[in-house]
């Protein structure tokens, strides 16, 4: 969004860390085990996670939301708590900022066949071990790793 990103860069330029949130989706493949989604990135085309600026008068939960959808084209029930955080750099006009992101776990129960960013992203379900490989972002991939989702995702955000 155009106008946190524009906050974001205000931040920046004062020097203090900037904030992003992202979803995690995730689902049981056909054998009963997890499986997560990730995104190429539109400019190096390397895996990530979807992710974003937080978005004026929407939780961080719903953000993630949001951009899972735009960016990977999948909707579900995002859990409540969090799935963790990780912090990577980022350019930003000319210099490079530390983003904190907090990451959010979105339980998959449609996958769109065409969505916002088809054109300029590809989509890929791994498992979490094969997704952590290969993923640049240290503290990202060690969460993909030793990912844990609640047995009974049964309390998903409205």
């Amino acid at each position: 969004m155009a106008i946190a990103k524009k906050k974001a860069v205000r931040k920046a330029r004062k020097g203090e860390r900037i904030r992003q949130v992202a979803a995690i989706p995730f689902r049981p493949n056909g054998h009963g085990n997890l499986e997560v989604m990730l995104v190429t990135s539109r400019a190096t085309r390397r895996f990530i996670v979807p992710k974003g600026w937080p978005m004026k008068g929407k939780s961080g939960r719903k953000a993630a939301a949001i951009e899972a959808q735009q960016e990977a084209g999948v909707t579900g029930k995002m859990l409540r708590q969090p799935a963790g955080t990780y912090s990577y750099w980022k350019r930003i006009e000319n210099r490079f900022v530390r983003v904190d992101v907090i990451v959010y776990l979105l339980a998959v129960t449609e996958e769109l066949i065409d969505w916002q960013e088809a054109e300029s992203r590809q989509r890929a379900w791994l498992a979490p071990e094969d997704a952590a490989m290969l993923i640049d972002e240290p503290e990202l991939s060690t969460l993909l790793r030793d990912l844990e989702v609640p047995e009974s995702p049964s309390e998903p955000a409205a």
